[in-house]
């Protein structure tokens, strides 16, 4: 029957190795089966939505700070517990061989694609070599990794810029640079390079021609122990920051029907190549003359994967669960013809107007929006704290529609429904979006933002520099003749009264006799993180939006710029250094 785990299964009991909406999303397929789920959870995480959910959870035995990344700690609970399976959700260990590797070892099932697999395509140089062996299209690039900056030079000189530095054992746009001119490959190898090793363990990058204004288009597929391997439709995720994922919509809009065919026959091809099981998604690059050429392949159940389901009625986790047992997949090509268009929102917890900076921090009040064709993702919940050491990502907003018009119309809705006090989110921005013209069209490229800034909002009020907490928000409501109104005042605790509040650091001295410099001189840091490179030393002359040092939040790495020009007359920031926001970084003379 469909949707039902083989009799005798192999798997009654799965731990879900993951946390927030993912890992909900996972135990509700896996509740719907009728498998014991098991959550795990790190510090201060013991009463998250997920550890709820689930039948049974287990504080992961870890001291690394990353617990969700720690293999021997996980598999240990997996043992203790007695679970047949494990579901890596995505990011962490989803895209890791070793684990994978790991959970076969310990005779755990891995719910997704073999070890070897994931191994050659997260080595995206060894990617590259299969998918050209299986006659997938793609831009030039280099034979392998590339070993200095003079190679790198070299290969630019011989192929043309804008070059793509990109980092050989990851993706998801981490350890990504663009160099578009000599000038820009020193900062650019070196950024991608240093990204890699702290994002993937290794520090090996490999050049590819940039295709300066294309769609990405995915293509969703799925495989079972049977040889079958499908395509599940496609979906257009060009609107990005940073090489990362805003908004996601299927199927991708205006895509001529043979264009669609090739690409889903070139994405099965590259699975079936490397014997491919599960959920995975084979990425492209789709320029103005209808060419594609490929991307990479994610060897999991990507963030963006609602859309494909609401678009077939087909539940993609579910069907990873089951063909980890052993069963066919439960449908056919034939029933994969979408219906309808879908849109997915991420909210995140950033303040869009500063470059999309990550903002972690507490959630006062959440309500999500509901309603005919909408489909809310989350973990979140009013009290829920956004972490800074984890995705900014709070919600997926998901709006389904006969056709793309009423989708829109929908998602605008929900937009509005949606409440989120206590942090920033990308609401705003999101709501600017689905009105403009460009994307209502269908002809949003990934350039779009940098093209169009007009639709990003503008930034929210800077925080105060010392001694204060974030907004207090507080919430009214009025009748005055007869008519309610709703009032929220905006109020700023000070930390005596919020109980001991911790305080933010003032600024240090700059000057001799510790008199601080004047405040237009420093460069403060808009975000909340750490400090993973500086890019000037004192005495150094820099320019306005010229980097200043990188500081890490929230799994992203942000540009910390130069406010004017001038010579750099102290550096108070230094690697590995944790800075808030409002903190000192430099001052400019």
């Amino acid at each position: 029957m469909p949707g039902t785990i083989p009799s005798p299964s192999p798997i009654q009991t799965v731990l879900v190795a993951n946390r927030g909406e993912i890992a909900v999303r996972v135990i509700r397929s896996a509740r719907e089966l009728g498998l014991h789920t098991i959550a795990i959870f790190g510090e201060g995480e013991h009463d998250a939505m997920h550890t709820r959910f689930a039948d049974d959870a287990w504080r992961i035995p870890s001291t690394l700070p990353v617990p969700y990344l720690d293999i021997p700690a996980i598999l240990e609970i997996a043992k203790r517990t007695e679970a047949d399976a494990v579901h890596p959700g995505y990011g962490f260990l989803s895209e890791n061989p070793a684990f994978a590797a790991a959970c076969a070892e310990a005779g755990i099932i891995f719910i997704g694609p073999t070890a070897a697999a994931i191994a050659a395509m997260g080595d995206k140089i060894e990617a590259r070599r299969i998918a050209i062996a299986a006659g997938v299209p793609t831009v030039p690039g280099s034979d392998g990794p590339v070993a200095s900056l003079s190679d790198a030079l070299a290969w630019g000189a011989q192929h043309g810029y804008p070059v793509a530095v990109k980092a050989a054992g990851g993706g998801g746009g981490r350890g990504f640079r663009v160099a578009r001119g000599p000038d820009d490959m020193e900062s650019a190898f070196h950024g991608a390079s240093s990204e890699a090793a702290r994002s993937f363990a290794n520090p090996e990058v490999y050049l590819e021609r940039y295709l300066d204004d294309p769609r990405h288009v995915e293509v969703q597929l799925m495989a079972d122990t049977r040889g079958t391997i499908l395509a599940v439709g496609d979906r257009d995720c060009s609107i990005q920051r940073r090489h990362q994922k805003l908004l996601e919509e299927a199927p991708a809009p205006g895509i001529p029907v043979e264009t669609r065919r090739a690409m889903a026959d070139a994405a099965v091809s590259l699975a079936r190549a490397v014997d491919y099981l599960g959920a995975g998604t084979v990425e492209f690059l789709l320029d103005a003359n209808g060419e594609f050429a490929f991307l990479e392949m994610n060897t999991r159940i990507q963030v963006e994967h609602p859309v494909t389901e609401m678009t077939t009625g087909i539940d993609l986790v579910l069907e990873q669960l089951l063909v980890a047992g052993g069963a066919p997949l439960s449908f056919t090509a034939a029933d994969v013809a979408p219906r309808g268009h879908a849109i997915e929102c991420r909210i995140n917890a950033e303040d869009a107007g500063r470059g999309f900076a990550p903002v972690p921090g507490t959630i006062a009040r959440f309500q999500a929006p509901a309603g005919m064709g909408v489909r809310v993702d989350t973990a979140a919940e009013s009290g829920t704290v956004i972490h800074p050491a984890y995705d900014s990502l709070i919600a997926k907003i998901i709006a389904w529609g006969r056709d793309r018009t009423e989708a829109t119309a929908r998602m605008r809705r929900a937009l509005e429904e949606l409440v989120v006090d206590g942090v920033p989110t990308t609401r705003e921005f999101h709501l600017r979006l689905v009105d403009h013209l460009i994307w209502v069209s269908g002809a949003a490229t990934t350039t779009f933002l940098d093209r169009h800034p007009e639709v990003i909002p503008p930034p929210l009020a800077s925080p105060p520099l010392a001694n204060r907490v974030h907004d207090v928000p507080r919430e009214l409501v009025v009748e005055v003749d007869g008519r309610r109104f709703d009032i929220r005042v905006h109020g700023t605790r000070n930390p005596d009264a919020a109980g001991g509040a911790q305080q933010r650091r003032p600024l240090p001295p700059t000057k001799p006799g510790g008199d601080r410099a004047s405040e237009s001189a420093m460069v403060l840091s808009p975000i909340q993180g750490t400090i993973v490179r500086v890019a000037v030393a004192a005495g150094d002359t820099v320019v306005l939006g010229q980097t200043i040092c990188v500081v890490e939040a929230m799994k992203m790495e942000n540009d910390v710029t130069a406010h004017r020009d001038g010579v750099v007359t102290g550096i108070v920031a230094t690697p590995g250094m944790a800075v808030r926001v409002g903190d000192a970084i430099a001052e400019i003379a």
